[in-house]
Parts: structure tokens; sequence; C-alpha cells
């Protein structure tokens, strides 16, 4: 029985998925609300309200041409494609996979971290399927099974968490009917999926486990942390170089101006302050970027302390001597 739900005429997909995810949701102790929201986002996009047209474009403007996108750098067909679905069964497929996978993940990692996964996963994925596409066309002159072809779904991001939520397991997977070891999932269902239903993007589910595993690579090599994290600290330390740079440059040349030293404390080495080396002739603590005492002119030496001693007995210095060096510095009393 047919029954209208928005624009869209449900064929009795859309509740069987209402139902499912409830199903779940009720009987999950955590309840993941960053999987609720996608799943609840690509349906909301598929069935397009009335109240919400407006502001969901049509898919003839968001589908995923590598062309296109390289064409006019047109950024809303590389993220949005991916929460457009052709039609019913194509949509309730997605999301009854997003729905198990994510609970699993979501549960496992937290909400935030997942949603930062999910982020990352998204951007790589439709990433490496542009890069492959292009590769693709340059090397081989493949260019219009690939580079003009237009997608649209979640199943990349889909194919990314498989990979990732397999990455560590020992068990195994029934893929459409085939038993395969979890971690080796992904690739099953690639090429069986392949066969069986013509007309899928294989780009795109190609791009989706490379990205999964880059993705692990990415983390496992830097202490755990989520790539899209270090890539927004990356760009927070390179915008914040400049400003480092002008600022320790405005100590230096106050340094140099007004001098930066204190007289006194251990005449025995060097101070415990980081950038600073005390003269042994005079105590004065001096700035690490001179070679000089700033006090007295005694030299320094390489381990930190100054070059010239009065004696090898005592550090001590006459006082006449040391009033000496100071007028010889300075040119006065």
């Amino acid at each position: 029985m047919d029954m209208r739900i928005g624009r869209r005429v449900s064929r009795g997909m859309l509740p069987l998925l209402a139902l499912q995810t409830f199903s779940e949701y009720y009987r999950s102790e955590r309840k993941p609300p960053i999987t609720a929201a996608l799943i609840a986002a690509n349906t909301v996009i598929y069935l397009r309200p009335a109240f919400l047209e407006p502001f969901i474009p049509p898919i003839d403007e968001v589908w995923f041409n590598p062309h296109l996108i390289l064409k006019h750098k047109d950024l809303k067909r590389f993220f949005l494609s991916a929460f457009y679905h052709i039609g019913e069964p194509h949509l309730v497929y997605n999301m009854l996979s997003l729905l198990w996978k994510g609970i699993q993940l979501e549960t496992a990692m937290g909400s935030v971290e997942f949603a930062s996964m999910v982020a990352s996963l998204l951007a790589l994925s439709q990433g490496i399927t542009l890069m492959l596409s292009k590769s693709l066309l340059l090397f081989f002159d493949y260019e219009k099974p690939y580079y003009n072809e237009y997608a649209v779904g979640f199943s990349g991001v889909l194919f990314a968490m498989k990979v990732v939520l397999n990455s560590r397991s020992e068990d195994y997977s029934y893929v459409h009917g085939v038993i395969v070891p979890s971690r080796y999932a992904a690739w099953a269902e690639l090429v069986l999926i392949q066969m069986l239903v013509p007309g899928v993007s294989f780009l795109g589910h190609l791009g989706g486990i490379l990205a999964g595993l880059l993705y692990l690579r990415l983390k496992g090599t830097n202490s755990g942390s989520n790539p899209l994290t270090i890539l927004i600290r990356g760009l927070t330390r390179a915008a914040n170089w400049p400003l480092k740079f002008l600022r320790d440059l405005f100590r230096f040349q106050r340094g140099r101006i007004s001098g930066r030293g204190t007289v006194g404390g251990n005449r025995t080495g060097s101070t415990a302050q980081s950038g600073v080396w005390r003269c042994q002739a005079c105590t004065y603590d001096n700035s690490d970027l001179l070679g000089v005492c700033e006090m007295c002119g005694t030299g320094r030496t390489g381990n930190g302390l100054s070059s010239l001693q009065w004696n090898h007995d005592s550090d001590d210095i006459p006082l006449d001597e040391l009033r000496r060096r100071r007028i010889n510095r300075f040119g006065r009393w």
C-alpha cells in the first residue's frame, strides 16, 4: 500500500525504517544522538517537506560529479551529495546500515569523537573519490565512466565506517550470504555489490574504504588523536606562527635596548631561568641572545658562563677592576 509522506510517496519502507530505528533505540541503554540526527537529516532531505523546501537544494544541484566539482570548485556538490538518495530502497538500505554501525561506534567512542570521525570520513571519502576519478582521466583517459559520472548517497561514508568498525575484529561476517573475516568485509561487499547491483558507484565505495584505512593510519600515527582535530590544531599553529615570531622579535629588541637582566645570586653557574645566562664576573643575568655581558663586557663561554675570570682560585673581582670594566663598557661613571 502506498502512502504519501511530504512530497514523496512511500511504498512501506520508510515506516519500516522508523520502526526499526525506534526499536533499536528503545533496546539500547545509551541513545546515540549523532546517529539519530544523521538518519533524520538524510530522511528529511529525501522527503523534502514543503516548509523546508526553500532551504534544501534540488538533487540536480548536488550530484557528485568530478568534472563539475573541479571546474566550478563546487563545494556544495562535494559535501551535500552524500546526504541525497535517488529512491526509497536506496535511502532505507543506507540508513539501516548507518543505524547498525552508528550505534556501535558512537556508544564506544562517545558522541563528540563520533561526530568528528564522521566529518573526517565524509571529507576523506569524497576527496579520495575525486582524486581517483581525475587520476583515471589523466593516466588512462577514462572520462565517461568515472570523471563524468553522477552519484549521490551516504554509502561512501558507510564503507569507511565499516572499515573502522571491523579494523580490530577477529570475528567473521556474513556479506550477502558469504562468510568472510570481518576485517575484510568491506572489500568483499565492494565486489559483491558491484556484481549484484548494477549502476552503483564503484569509485564512491572504493573511496570510502580507502578513507577508512587512511583515517585509521592517521589516527594510529598521531597517538590516537582524531585527524580532524590534528588538522585544526595544525592550522591554528600555522596561523599563530607570524604572531609568535613578531612577539619574540619585539622581546629581543626590547632586551637589546633596555636590558632585561638582574644582578646578584649564585656566581657559580648559569641561572635556572630559561633564555638567560649569568656573568661570572659581575653576576649580571643577560639575555641568551647576547655573547657578551651587558654590564661589564665579559665574554660568554659555551656552557653559559662568562669567559673571563680574575684568577683561578676565586671568582671575586676587585671593586676597582669591576668599576673600570663598566666605565669602558658604558663610557661614563
